[in-house]
């Protein structure tokens, strides 16, 4: 695979310096164009040390407006980063629509090194390598532009930059004493790398070859590809745009060929259709059983504390369904330094320019901490999709991306707790009349309300499709019956002391 990045090719000074300006100015014209553009730009730059990469980004920064530009560089996680589920760091770190965000050293350089130096196994760098994929995926099914270019040098080359460097005052600061580890495992390096490239080079986010020992072909390299991608990029949007056709990716055309799986040949049953809505809490016991689940929620919060176990509670539902009555009772079971109550609604202007999943990531609570979200990510299935706010291709794939980003979320030992709080149409006539003449909660309803009412049906299809693509074994759907209030608040509590305790027993067992 990297033959064709040790053939030796040189620019000399003269032929470098024709061909450089006017690319340089050609990138720089871009990039203002690129500020009204509806994506970002991901550039990573992976591969051997001493290969070029942070002198190329160096120089990306000379040629190009640096207050358009986004760049990170990445080495050990923060201990905040290291609380949360890995790719947080880089979410958080995402470029917006319209700049152009240069990553060193990203998210493939720790799964690669782990396997060259053997802690991990090949199934669980494979795993990896499919965590980036589907990172990749949603990004640019997103309309991101991703760029990755890995800069190879020949292992002798490698040496003799390590070593003009070292023999330099002014640079013998770069090479640490990893560095030379590295390249003691250059051959096992090469071949996991060549596995990694191999795996996440695909249609929309393939990887660019670079041969780095000469400075001038690695530069204009790098910038006339970045040029031509970008290029193409705004081309495609524009041609898109015209057309009024979504731009469907391999996954997207699978998710169509399985839709039959979704086909429901008896209209108006549903999985909400069948819960039984007569069930009530006894009024009597009412009051002892929910201080008696509050008092075993502290418990079991402060034991999933001290074990580094996560908890993150998610409420979709009707409106007047009950939500905010089911957390308030939450609350007193948590010590309030410890958690935190998310309230969604529209996106503002800022989180537009982002991946619909990046505000949620913002989010993601430390080890022992617990997050409830008051509705959440599943807005682009519900509200989003009913309402046409997204595009049925957008709507379609986020069952997808939502299952990856909970899978993430439960392997960094987090539980999941998601709730619909379910109630007949009768019964929520019943609580809007009442809203109307109780001045504390008038408030609370809206034209809004009464307009989402009128498409009750679509609600109920997308939340049967909801349950049917994103309950899974891990991060599960737990339909609650919330006609009596009373009844609903109780089984909220006792599905999250239970999903609690499963979690904290799992954990000790492993640490034992």
């Amino acid at each position: 695979m990297f033959d064709t990045a040790e053939l030796g090719r040189t620019v000399s000074k003269e032929d470098y310096a024709r061909q450089a300006a006017p690319l340089r100015l050609d990138l720089l014209q871009t990039q203002f164009k690129l500020k009204k553009a509806p994506f970002p730009v991901i550039v990573l730059f992976g591969g051997v040390d001493g290969a070029g990469k942070s002198e190329t980004i160096n120089l990306l920064h000379e040629w190009l407006d640096p207050r358009w530009l986004i760049a990170k560089a990445y080495g050990e996680p923060t201990q905040e980063a290291l609380e949360r589920p890995l790719f947080w760091r880089y979410w958080n770190d995402l470029a917006p629509k319209g700049r152009i965000g240069l990553y060193q050293s990203a998210w493939y350089s720790d799964p690669i090194l782990r396997r060259v130096y053997g802690k991990t196994s090949t199934k669980e760098f494979e795993d990896s390598l499919d965590h980036i994929r589907n990172f990749e995926r949603a990004l640019t099914d997103d309309g991101a532009l991703i760029v990755k270019f890995w800069m190879h040098i020949s292992k002798q080359d490698e040496k003799t930059r390590l070593r003009q460097l070292e023999q330099d005052p002014l640079t013998s600061w770069r090479v640490r004493e990893q560095d030379w580890e590295n390249w003691e495992h250059y051959d096992e390096f090469i071949e996991v790398a060549e596995r990694a490239i191999t795996k996440t080079s695909r249609g929309r986010a393939p990887w660019h070859i670079v041969e780095g020992t000469d400075e001038n072909f690695r530069t204009l390299s790098v910038a006339g590809t970045l040029l031509r991608r970008i290029h193409e990029h705004m081309g495609a949007i524009e041609a898109l745009e015209k057309s009024g056709k979504p731009s469907e990716s391999r996954e997207d055309e699978e998710a169509r060929a399985l839709e039959g799986l979704s086909y429901n040949p008896t209209p108006g049953v549903t999985i909400l259709s069948q819960l039984d809505m007569e069930q009530k809490q006894d009024e009597h016991d009412y009051r002892q059983r929910l201080e008696q689940l509050q008092g075993r929620l502290d418990q079991l919060s402060r034991q999933a504390k001290e074990l580094g176990v996560s908890t993150i509670i998610v409420f979709e539902g009707w409106d007047a369904a009950g939500k905010g009555g089911a957390i308030r009772r939450i609350i007193p079971g948590l010590d309030a330094r410890l958690s935190q109550v998310i309230p969604i609604g529209a996106p503002t202007a800022e989180e537009n320019k982002f991946h619909y999943l990046w505000r949620f990531w913002r989010h993601i609570p430390l080890k022992g901490r617990v997050t409830i979200f008051d509705r959440s990510w599943y807005g682009r299935v519900l509200v989003e999709r009913v309402e046409g706010f997204a595009s049925e291709h957008e709507w379609r794939r986020a069952f997808s991306e939502i299952n990856e980003f909970e899978d993430q979320l439960v392997d960094n030992d987090t539980v999941i707790c998601k709730f619909w709080m379910h109630i007949t149409k009768d019964e929520q006539i019943r609580r809007f009349e009442r809203r109307k003449t109780q001045e504390h909660k008038k408030w609370k309803l809206t034209e809004e309300d009464w307009r989402n009412r009128e498409k009750w049906e679509e609600y109920e299809l997308a939340v049967n499709e909801m349950v049917e693509r994103t309950s899974t074994r891990r991060a599960h759907w737990t339909l609650v019956e919330g006609n009596d209030k009373k009844f609903a608040r109780i089984k909220v509590l006792e599905t999250i002391c239970g999903s609690l305790e499963q979690k904290i027993e799992k954990v000790k067992s492993r640490k034992a």
